[in-house]
């Protein structure tokens, strides 16, 4: 396919981003130049919820928006920075009074409230560990990473604790404070826990961020594998100069924003992308309490005079599925800059966004192991849709090949596949699997962090995801990438997404399947898939086209929007499911 680079239309720039020569940072640019955008603490001392409330706090800008909540129905409400820092300050002086030490863990269980951003602030202020959990896990997921985390302190709310946690509270010994936040009309507090509001209104608004090390821990995120227990992945204080940076540079967030993650905070981009990095660059950000709904993202957008949008491929594919039409009701005067986090994005998303929005969206590459982001496509530059884009200045990206004797061999020839790989050193880098140190270990060889995507660079140093080390699949001697299938599959009118796996054969070794979820006013039959089929083939040729097309009412995807191939080949084959906590749907 012939996807043309796309430069964001010259109107939609309204100010200059702030990466304008992108060779010259990669050139110039060292992490320690980030810690200017910091304000630090004495002795050398950085603690994440200082950069992101306190600094701003204090002075002229406390009065300044930091959040404002909306919720279906009701009014928004906003928070200043100042207002962030009396609750963050509250909540941690809170913990200080259940005698919650440094490194200990806290954790969350609820969705988008205002006790949450305050809990995830104070607990940082205080020197714990903050650790997100997803509202819409069941008990056992909860049950699972409130045990290996060894959590001490769970704030949720009273509906939630009830139905996920009184089940399983007598299986946590370590468990041994629980606040929730009191739904009306929904009864006496729950046996066993304390009173949120209460707590928090007999806390005191003053406090001082512990004088963290930028080594020491902050953030515990748990992420699932494909086989047995979740891994927990530990992150530093340190993290928020890798944040802010790229907050700056792929987000292009400046002064005055308005900036909008539709992220949910139980997951790594709701907190890095959701919390610390806009607050730690000084700008305001809406949150909205309610699920997806096209209609009203599109208001969200225009009547909120959002800026800066960050969300994933699968909503971006939803308001595919509802039509340009929808998104043209609206206009979007403010808007500037669209990004895309969760999965790789496929070309034809990238089109849409100029079809619907006046802007393209600009993919980016990372995961909780990185902590940030670590390649991504920048307003300064032309996107190629379909590539990851280029690798953040300060990161150094490659392509590798693992060697029997525990080395790499690193790729240097344009278009090869190999793994994608990163020199380690950037400052959000993971320090840690929680109680793994071999798993860990593991995940570094030759001087390389290998990030189990393969990947391959083009001349001009843009990368293309090619797949999990998992997911590639090997037909007749070809390498196949499900990504390049399925972006293919997209570009026939019918199809709003699409997932592709292998399946044995006894001649080619695999061959190519895909399942497809169809748009409004299509219908699955013989003759649609012939024609599928047939696109499929006239795009990609006949070796790497599909041998099967499936129609699936809704394809397995994790509550982060990515599609969980290795679950339709378990299905497809009679495979253990493994890990189904993260599925989408699943409580």
């Amino acid at each position: 396919m012939d996807w043309s680079p796309i430069a964001k239309p010259r109107g939609a720039l309204r100010r200059e981003p702030c990466l304008m020569d992108y060779e010259q940072a990669r050139r110039d640019f060292t992490w320690g130049q980030a810690n200017n955008w910091l304000s630090g603490l004495r002795g050398g001392a950085l603690n994440m919820a200082f950069e992101a409330v306190d600094r701003y706090a204090a002075g002229a800008s406390g009065e300044r928006l930091a959040i404002r909540f909306l919720a279906r129905g009701a009014p928004s409400a906003d928070l200043s920075f100042r207002d962030l820092a009396d609750a963050s300050h509250r909540f941690a002086n809170v913990l200080s009074r259940l005698g919650v030490q440094r490194g200990e863990r806290v954790a969350t269980l609820m969705g988008r409230v205002p006790a949450l951003y305050a809990t995830v602030l104070g607990t940082l202020a205080e020197g714990a560990v903050y650790c997100p959990l997803f509202s819409a896990f069941g008990p056992e997921p909860v049950r699972a990473r409130l045990s290996l985390g060894s959590v001490r302190v769970l704030v949720t709310t009273d509906l939630l604790y009830r139905r996920k946690v009184a089940p399983i509270r007598d299986q946590l010994p370590q468990l041994e404070h629980v606040l929730v936040v009191r739904t009306p009309g929904a009864g006496d507090l729950p046996a066993g826990t304390a009173d949120f509001e209460v707590a928090m209104n007999t806390a005191s608004t003053e406090f001082a961020a512990v004088h963290t090390a930028p080594d020491d821990y902050a953030l515990l995120h748990f992420t699932s594998g494909t086989t047995g227990q979740p891994k927990g992945v530990l992150h530093v204080h340190a993290a928020v100069s890798a944040h802010v940076a790229t907050a700056r540079w792929v987000l292009d967030l400046q002064a005055g924003d308005v900036y909008w993650c539709t992220a949910d905070p139980g997951w790594v981009t709701g907190i890095s992308y959701g919390v610390i990095a806009p607050l730690a660059c000084g700008v305001g950000m809406i949150v909205d309490r309610e699920e997806f709904d096209a209609p009203r993202w599109y208001e969200i957008l225009d009547t909120e005079r959002v800026t800066v949008w960050y969300t994933a491929p699968t909503a971006i594919r939803m308001l595919m599925k509802a039509g340009v039409e929808l998104a043209r009701t609206r206009t979007y005067p403010a808007l500037r800059h669209l990004a895309s986090v969760g999965e790789p994005l496929n070309p034809e998303a990238v089109v849409w966004g100029v079809a619907a929005l006046g802007l393209p969206f600009h993919d980016t590459w990372w995961q909780t192991e990185t902590g940030a982001i670590m390649i991504a496509n920048y307003a300064c530059m032309p996107i190629r849709p379909g590539s990851m884009g280029r690798p953040v200045p300060g990161i150094e990206a490659g392509i590798v090949r693992p060697r029997e004797d525990d080395g790499v061999d690193v790729v240097e020839a344009a278009g090869e596949v190999g793994e994608l790989a990163l020199r380690p050193g950037w400052p959000s880098m993971f320090r840690g699997y929680l109680n793994e140190e071999a798993r860990y270990r593991k995940c570094f060889r030759g001087g390389w962090y290998l990030s189990g995507d393969l990947a391959q660079r083009d001349a001009d140093g843009y990368y293309w995801f090619v797949g999990r080390t998992d997911d590639v699949i090997k037909a007749a001697g070809h390498l196949i990438s499900p990504f390049e299938v399925e972006s293919a599959l997209m570009t026939h009118p019918a199809v709003s997404q699409a997932g592709v796996i292998g399946i044995p054969d006894p001649i080619a070794g695999s061959v190519v399947k895909a399942f497809v979820e169809l748009k409004s006013g299509y219908e699955a039959g013989e003759a649609l898939q012939r024609e599928l089929l047939a696109h499929a083939r006239r795009l990609l040729g006949v070796a790497v086209a599909p041998r099967e097309i499936a129609f699936a009412a809704q394809l397995p995807r994790t509550r982060s929007g990515k599609i969980m191939r290795r679950l339709l080949r378990a299905r497809e084959l009679g495979l253990p499911e493994g890990d189904l906590s993260t599925l989408e749907g699943d409580s």
